[in-house]
């Protein structure tokens, strides 16, 4: 059986769609925590636990990490995420492996145009693994995904291009890197 079959609803189910009842309370519940509430991270395992093949417990993750800025895991998540998706578009597990030419080529291109939802869920995965791998320092890994993106999306309707400035500044990003506004005490 294809990965693909394994979820067939997953354009529906990146929106939402054919979650459990019980799952999305968890996330619900997990949503109403304050962020970085160690409760709330227990709440979206346990969605994870019970739906590990659909999406939206993948984000709800991936956004409890990004939010309370522990980068390093909100990377990981996003490592799953493109795993994810890349198994529902038949691509390979590992972004490095994928091929623009022979994987993806004008017909994706196409679906992007028509905005169709499991190629845009794998460029955002792979836009949010990009930034975090620049944000915690890793220009290489965070500047390769870019050049994958810019062949993914030469159009760069999801907005990857922004991130180049981020590269730029060596991961640094000002809107999110602000200094403390408390100054240290004179000695």
């Amino acid at each position: 059986m294809s990965a693909a079959a394994d979820f067939p609803g997953f354009e529906d189910a990146v929106l939402g769609a054919g979650l459990d009842p019980l799952v999305e309370a968890l996330i619900e519940r997990a949503g109403r925590a304050g962020i970085g509430d160690e409760g709330a991270l227990q709440l979206i395992l346990a969605a994870r636990a019970q739906a590990p093949t659909h999406p939206a417990p993948l984000i709800a993750h991936y956004r409890y990490h990004f939010y309370a800025r522990h980068l390093d895991e909100a990377r990981a998540v996003a490592l799953e995420a493109i795993a994810l998706a890349a198994r529902q578009l038949g691509l390979p597990a590992d972004w490095r492996r994928l091929q623009p030419d022979t994987h993806w080529g004008p017909a994706r291109l196409a679906e992007l145009r028509q905005h169709a939802v499991a190629p845009r869920f794998y460029l955002f995965a792979l836009k949010g693994y990009a930034y975090l791998s620049l944000r915690l320092g890793a220009a290489d890994e965070g500047g390769a995904v870019l050049a994958l993106l810019a062949q993914l999306d030469p159009t760069d309707s999801l907005g990857h291009r922004v991130l180049g400035t981020v590269l730029a500044r060596a991961g640094r990003d000002v809107d999110y890197d602000e200094p403390d506004a408390t100054p240290e005490a004179a000695p």
